[in-house]
């Protein structure tokens, strides 16, 4: 009996995915839940496991090709004896699927996959994206290989706006117009926090810990966000109230060669800092292999966006929609600054805090960065606060 395999829906109501990789080939014998094919979503990038066992007969799209949810994929000769009549090539909407885990019903409105061109592919000499160009880990960018005048494309080139890419459009054009932004910043000597962690990079029995800059601005920020919980909130205007969230999921831009994804750090305010920097390596790890399921990128209550990565000092950031508070971390720079009295080279870094101003005024906001500041400043003042 040969059985279809249509494309789930794999969860957040995504309505289509991109087949990136096919781990079969017409012919193979197959065991059940093993991996069929890699497919990129708006979220992430996901394993496809078979719902059966037997042999593959036919593969229906194509690496490249975007898929609709309920569109037939794969069909497996399963060696059970057919009791009834041979079901049509493609089950009809209402048709059940696999009961598989993250898997919900077929989508109506089925239509032919659509073939994604290669970018990338048709330009010859033009450099490959990065793997990571910033968020979550500070690896200096690199630089772009020259490119002769002459070997310059002249034309014009199209790219489909698809995956994570449309996800971040649609979320950036509902967040900048749902809630009123404001932008406040401070720049503060982060010399004491910065020769901290040189200190305890030496040390034999820290240095294993590997507690970055961020990890410390992470904790810093769940430190401050006691003190103003409207940072830590939600606008529900359907109930006309302001919610207050009891728990801090702190959110973390990530640039990645698939786009801009936050992955989510639940319940970071129950962290120290040294929790704090291994879910920040195991996030980085994750979102530069693209692994990062769409559970882990949704639900966060605050963010955090390293753009000092990106060899930036600051800028405005836009809300991730839904959240009312997203900080901006520049690079930590040595340079000429007032310290004690007389002129000297210090770590300086600024910090961008963009805010929805219908929960949060401009004196929150100052308190905020302050007290995220006077930890950057004086390290020490994290113990007094517990």
């Amino acid at each position: 009996m040969t059985r279809d395999f249509a494309l789930p829906d794999l969860g957040e109501g995504l309505r289509d995915a991109e087949i990136r990789e096919w781990h079969v080939a017409e012919g193979d014998t197959v065991t059940l839940n093993q991996t069929l094919a890699e497919v990129e979503t708006a979220k992430a990038v996901v394993e496809l496991p078979s719902p059966y066992a037997g042999v593959i007969r036919g593969l229906h799209a194509q690496a490249g090709d975007v898929v609709l949810v309920g569109a037939r994929l794969v069909s497996i000769e399963t060696g059970e004896e057919e009791a009834v009549e041979s079901p049509p090539a493609e089950p009809a909407d209402d048709a059940a699927v696999p009961n598989l885990v993250g898997y919900g019903a077929a989508a109506a409105g089925r239509t032919a996959p659509r073939r994604r061109p290669r970018v990338w592919a048709a330009e010859a000499g033009a450099p490959a994206p990065p793997s990571l160009s910033g968020g979550v880990v500070s690896q200096e960018p690199e630089a772009a290989a020259p490119v002769a005048p002459s070997a310059a494309p002249r034309t014009d080139r199209r790219i489909p706006i698809r995956g994570v890419r449309r996800h971040t459009a649609e979320a950036m054009v509902r967040s900048a117009f749902t809630a009123p932004h404001a932008t406040a910043f401070l720049t503060v000597d982060a010399t004491p926090t910065v020769e901290m962690l040189a200190r305890w990079r030496e040390d034999p029995e820290l240095g294993a810990a590997r507690i970055g800059l961020l990890a410390v601005v992470a904790r810093a920020s769940v430190l401050a966000l006691r003190r103003t919980p409207g940072l830590n909130a939600s606008w529900d205007a359907d109930a006309e109230e302001i919610v207050e969230h009891g728990a801090v999921h702190l959110g973390v831009a990530a640039a990645t060669e698939r786009g801009l994804v936050v992955p989510v750090i639940r319940d970071a305010d129950l962290m120290g800092t040294g929790e704090l920097a291994a879910a920040l390596r195991d996030l980085a790890d994750t979102a530069r292999a693209g692994r990062s399921a769409p559970r882990d990128l949704s639900g966060s209550t605050f963010s955090l966006s390293n753009v000092g990565a990106l060899g930036l000092d600051g800028g405005t950031p836009l809300l991730n929609p839904g959240e009312s508070g997203i900080l901006a971390v520049g690079a930590a720079r040595r340079i000429p600054w007032e310290s004690e009295g007389r002129i000297a080279l210090r770590h300086v870094l600024t910090l961008s805090l963009s805010f929805d101003h219908r929960i949060v005024d401009g004196a929150e906001a100052a308190r905020f960065l302050r007290d995220v500041g006077g930890v950057l400043s004086e390290p020490g003042r994290a113990l007094l606060a517990g």
